[in-house]
């Protein structure tokens, strides 16, 4: 007696998505990777004509995508765009990916106060609002799947990256927060932790021949991540399968930090 996969469980038809910062890097490959698994995603972006140019290319591969502009971190932006998403999904949704963020590399002493605060409001204080924003909708789906892109440096130590990790660390713990706290509802709260992926916000450090190489060495698997890599991670996390998968950190670096042999 043969057994078949049940590709019902595999497929996200019918379901809707919110992913943040969609228009470059991890964020388009995750809307990608939702849309082509058949989930209807929104998505959103600081620059109108990089959203437009993303928008068009997933309208001609027969993707169902919208988007808007919309800066994260403020407030106000962030409650336009759940009014958005509300009135396109008829008040459910079942996805919302947590992607947008930015990191400056600069010494401790270097960073200032500004600095604190964008990358606080773009990374930690978005990601937390959107869920509150989200939870009614998330809720009214009947439960739902929450992931945060967070990074291994919410693990570890690295030069120049004193707030991006911190923002980082307390997502991860965000994570394990509403996992608990939400699961009543049934949604779920996952995160990913990229290592090293070559995105637009990596371009400066791949410039770094020596910096490539040494993280290269560092990494078992030899080599810096796509943002497919971590793409496919998010969508697994979202789909029928993971439906026991519930406060994690799934770490996506190819065995960077589990590696001993720096």
């Amino acid at each position: 007696m043969s057994s078949s996969i049940d590709m019902n469980r595999w497929s996200l038809a019918g379901t809707t998505a919110l992913v943040t910062g969609g228009s470059k890097g991890i964020g388009y490959a995750i809307v990608e990777e939702l849309a082509k698994l058949g989930s209807a995603v929104h998505t959103c972006a600081r620059s109108e004509a990089d959203l437009e140019k993303c928008l068009q290319q997933w309208r001609g591969s027969n993707l169902k995508v919208t988007g808007c502009v919309c800066d994260v971190s403020s407030p106000i932006e962030r409650e336009k765009l759940m009014a958005t998403v509300k009135s396109q999904f008829d008040g459910k949704l079942n996805i919302l990916v947590n992607n947008a963020g930015t990191g400056i590399y600069k010494p401790m002493v270097e960073q200032t106060l500004e600095d604190f605060k964008f990358v606080i409001s773009t990374n930690l204080e978005s990601a937390f609002h959107l869920s509150q924003l989200a939870y009614p909708l998330l809720r009214a789906s009947g439960g739902g799947s929450i992931v945060f892109v967070s990074s291994i440096c919410g693990f570890i130590g690295q030069d120049n990256l004193s707030v991006y990790a911190s923002t980082k660390g307390a997502i991860n713990q965000l994570t394990r927060n509403l996992a608990c706290e939400w699961a009543k509802d049934n949604i779920r709260t996952n995160s990913v932790a990229p290592g090293y992926i070559k995105t637009p916000l990596t371009e400066p450090l791949v410039q770094d021949e020596e910096f490539v190489a040494r993280e290269n060495h560092r990494v078992p698997l030899g080599r810096w991540g796509e943002p497919e890599d971590v793409a496919g991670v998010v969508a697994f996390l979202c789909l029928p399968p993971s439906c026991y998968v519930n406060g994690q950190v799934v770490v996506v670096d190819g065995g960077r930090i589990v590696n001993g042999n720096h």
